[in-house]
């Protein structure tokens, strides 16, 4: 096993620079330069703090400077790596395995619920269904190189369903065109929020972790609901791009 990587740093203890300040922008350096590729592991802060005879707080906030700014992720039980490549993802009809792909990122998906329901009355004004209709409900966890990104919440009406096994291969777009569906447009609302323990404990983050939250509703040409999504994202690995014109 590889050892975590230390950065080497002289500490200034009568300069006017913070301490803190001392660690983190050298190891910030090192980050943005490669010298430390994403996914290494980093030193954590209680051995940061003896190496360098810095109290703990310091070497915490050291470290916490740089998981603030993307360039660091702390997950429980795996420690302080390396934030990988961030995805910044156009805002545009497409499904983000096809994104991830197209970017030249290896996605990965484990589907953590698939559920057939009976519409309620809000599920079924939101899919254009009559209330007791059948509704597949499905939850995955979108990963990249390894790291968790992403829970996909979906639903759809039953008849237009793709399989368990298909969504474990591939997108949920890449299923419907596979039955002949073609999605013509979508109406989205991007947004914030903190996470859940139980969506904490999926993508490894801390608890109460800031998250990116994107609804999504899709539409064939005849105007029918496709699908309705409600995602969360991590903002350390993945941010929207938008296109704006002057009018």
């Amino acid at each position: 096993m590889n050892q975590p990587f230390e950065v080497q740093v002289t500490i200034d203890r009568n300069g006017a620079k913070p301490l803190y300040q001392q660690i983190a922008e050298p190891l910030e350096q090192a980050i943005v330069s490669g010298t430390v590729p994403p996914g290494e592991l980093v030193e954590d802060e209680i051995s940061m703090a003896k190496r360098l005879d810095v109290s703990r707080p310091t070497a915490r906030r050291a470290l916490q400077e740089l998981v603030n700014r993307g360039l660091l992720t702390r997950r429980r039980g795996v420690g302080t790596r390396v934030t990988p490549s961030q995805v910044h993802r156009p805002l545009a009809l497409s499904s983000l395995n096809a994104d991830l792909i197209k970017a030249g990122f290896t996605p990965t998906t484990k589907v953590l619920s698939y559920e057939i329901i009976e519409a309620s009355a809000d599920e079924a004004q939101m899919l254009g269904l009559s209330e007791g209709d059948g509704v597949l409900k499905i939850s995955r966890l979108r990963s990249v190189d390894g790291q968790p990104l992403a829970i996909l919440t979906n639903h759809m009406p039953l008849e237009l369903a793709p399989e368990w096994s298909q969504l474990q291969e591939t997108g949920l777009y890449d299923s419907f065109e596979q039955k002949g569906i073609h999605i013509a447009s979508a109406t989205q609302v991007v947004g914030a929020r903190a996470a859940t323990a139980e969506e904490s404990k999926i993508l490894g983050d801390e608890p109460k972790a800031a998250l990116l939250t994107m609804e999504r509703t899709a539409y064939t040409a005849e105007g029918r609901v496709v699908e309705v999504g409600r995602h969360v994202y991590r903002p350390s690995l993945y941010s929207f791009r938008f296109t704006l014109f002057a009018q």
